[in-house]
């Protein structure tokens, strides 16, 4: 069969359809799945699916639900375009549905700006503005491992661009812009490959590393 891309698929659910069919997640040979969190093509228009059975589970990227009759959530996974940056790790978004909410970007921690501001605090907000200026077209992806929304109400989602593919919250941590956060103990889907990005921004003494020690 010939190689595919995301460009073939006029929906992400219908990409998420064929990734199944080709032995997603365990097996991606068209890299639908540049993230490897089991969702194909996440930057196509819906309706959308996060199912890994070959039907279209996990709804058209709205509120979602439980499923599996009492199993994991159901991974939401929604457009929006960010209105601006509050600081390092929390955006304002427009989802497509109309809605504005607060975004926090779930696994990462970055210095404080606001109530007092810590060591490389300044450096991180204005890295993300620099990623995610206004108008930006991402994509938010739920963890279902993680509640939907923290106790201040914002959404935790990872956040990825629709232009280029990037995943703002493990380039953070790349980069030394942020720290790996695993919250109350209880170690998110991605924990591993961010792990993996913040040993490297260590030993490289990158942003904060070098800076706030």
């Amino acid at each position: 069969m010939a190689d595919r891309d995301c460009g073939d698929f006029a929906t992400q659910a219908a990409a998420q359809r064929f990734y199944v069919s080709q032995g997603g997640p365990q097996s991606d040979p068209h890299r639908l799945d540049d993230d490897g969190d089991g969702v194909a093509c996440e930057s196509n228009p819906c309706p959308c699916s996060t199912s890994t059975d070959g039907g279209d589970g996990g709804g058209d990227g709205g509120d979602g639900g439980s499923g599996g009759g009492g199993g994991r959530p159901d991974r939401v996974v929604e457009k929006a375009t960010v209105i601006r940056v509050i600081d390092g790790d929390t955006v304002k978004v427009r989802l497509a549905r109309g809605a504005v909410e607060d975004v926090r970007l779930i696994g990462i921690d970055t210095p404080e700006v606001h109530g007092g501001t810590e060591c490389w605090g300044p450096q991180a907000s204005r890295f993300t503005k620099r990623v995610l200026p206004r108008g930006t077209k991402v994509v938010l992806t739920s963890d279902r491992t993680q509640d939907r929304k923290d106790r201040y109400g914002r959404l935790l989602r990872y956040v990825k661009k629709v232009n280029g593919g990037v995943e703002v919250n493990r380039l953070l941590v790349g980069r030394g812009h942020a720290t790996v956060y695993v919250y109350d103990g209880k170690p998110f889907e991605r924990v591993r490959p961010f792990k993996a990005a913040q040993a490297v921004a260590k030993r490289a003494d990158r942003g904060l590393w070098s800076a706030c020690r």
